[in-house]
């Protein structure tokens, strides 16, 4: 899902297992952050939103979702297909040696996809935000029903994330743990400050209303507005693993599982080194590395390390290929070595310019999402990195038609200093365009 692209961990056992300290706690996420070598594998999650063919403008009822879901549930898909909380699908890809292996993966499970729910009168648009309103969350469940409970206390950017927002999250190697230019640091660093002109070429959740008025990237907002801490990217002049274990256990537990089927506990203001320091005491029970674990599932920064880098700040693309853009140029600018030399001389460039505050909060990052490409700064950095990704698509092996699309949408947009949202009214869910 938007805020977790992974499926939730299995219920726990009804005994709790041994517990963990924090010298425990600090070790494992050292050892599991960044997984480094060489790097050769991709994979993309790509979320969609469910419409009616004929009024996509009007929300869906729940057992039409409910529907759809069982017919692509039937499918025999290549990748491994959920739901979110607001009914919005994923599809995720197996990790692949290849970007054809990937996108050509991901494609035939999309055809199957769409002709299923296109016999319920059913499509699928990739918008990174829903317009329709009122949310209604689809799922119940324990996790569902803590973290709704848990957002409202800061207001509703929390439902909107879980109900009404969908990207396309794209899924690197860490790269080597020498430096260079494949180096983990140097890619670490890379997706942080490059990720502002991800957010800025690839716009496309417009807010014409409400406190995102005027967005191309409202999503962003959202993101940004979730709670003190859990969707911030760590401090970039820190080491890498030193600055993710501290991002991690120095924010709050969003809830803490039962073992005995009773409600899951909301604490407040309780850190997960808080946790671990108070060994449970009289108001938590212990915490466990399988509490660890899921409490990793609940944090939402714009660069998640799971071994791998996910990179999770690009809004769903319109269009049936439009996902194939974001996919293909980020396998570039991070895979192949000369179009990642450009793009990191691009991303120093805009170092100054995000500043000491963590995304999505800091200047370079609000305006992506503010302006998209109409920032000059990231209107010259979009223009050299998907410059670069065009040149390196070949090298790498992209099909024909890969290079096709890439090209359209550098066309269209990159070079001329737009982005999806710019061509998108507030009749955004009918298919129609408006050109600025």
């Amino acid at each position: 899902m938007s805020q977790d692209s992974s499926a939730p961990p299995p219920a726990p056992d009804p005994s709790p297992p041994p517990s963990i300290s924090e010298t425990q706690a600090e070790d494992l996420l050292h050892g599991i952050c960044f997984k480094t070598g060489p790097p050769r594998l991709i994979g993309a999650e790509l979320e969609w939103l469910v419409l009616d063919a004929e009024r996509p403008e009007q929300p869906l009822p729940p057992e039409r979702l409910r529907a759809a879901h069982t017919a692509a549930r039937a499918l025999p898909l290549n990748s491994r297909l959920t739901v979110e909380p607001g009914g919005q699908l994923e599809l995720s890809s197996a990790p692949a040696t290849s970007l054809t292996g990937c996108v050509d993966g991901l494609q035939a499970d999309l055809t199957a996809v769409r002709a299923a729910l296109l016999t319920q009168g059913l499509v699928l648009r990739g918008l990174g935000r829903d317009p329709r309103r009122p949310y209604h969350r689809l799922l119940s469940s324990p996790r569902y029903d803590a973290m709704e409970a848990y957002f409202d206390r800061t207001g509703p950017a929390g439902r909107a994330m879980m109900c009404a927002s969908a990207s396309v999250q794209v899924c690197v190697d860490a790269g080597y743990e020498e430096p260079g230019v494949l180096g983990h640091g140097r890619r670490w660093r890379l997706a942080h400050l490059l990720g502002a002109v991800m957010v800025a070429a690839f716009a496309n959740s417009p807010a014409h209303e409400g406190p995102y008025a005027g967005w191309r990237c409202a999503r962003q907002g959202i993101w940004s507005d979730l709670d003190s801490r859990r969707a911030l990217a760590p401090p970039l002049d820190v080491d890498p693993r030193a600055a993710w274990t501290r991002q991690a256990l120095d924010t709050e537990v969003m809830c803490v599982r039962s073992y005995d089927g009773d409600p899951w506990e909301i604490p407040r203001g309780t850190t997960f080194r808080d946790w671990l320091r108070s060994g449970g005491g009289p108001a938590l029970r212990a915490p466990t590395f399988e509490d660890l674990d899921y409490h990793l599932t609940t944090l939402f920064p714009p660069v998640r390390p799971r071994g791998h880098l996910e990179l999770r700040m690009i809004d769903a693309q319109p269009g049936d290929d439009g996902w194939l853009v974001p996919v293909a140029v980020v396998h570039a600018l991070f895979d192949d070595p000369e179009a990642a030399e450009t793009a990191y001389r691009v991303a120093k460039g805009l170092a100054d310019t995000y500043g000491t505050r963590p995304a999505p909060r800091n200047p370079l990052w609000r305006s992506a999402a503010r302006h998209g490409l109409a920032d000059p700064e990231l209107r010259a950095s979009a223009k050299a990195c998907f410059r670069a990704a065009a040149e390196a698509l070949p090298r790498l092996g992209a099909s024909r038609h890969v290079q096709e699309v890439v090209g359209a949408f550098t066309e269209r947009y990159a070079l001329r200093g737009r982005c999806p949202a710019d061509d998108e009214s507030t009749e955004v869910l009918t298919g129609k365009e408006v050109r600025r």
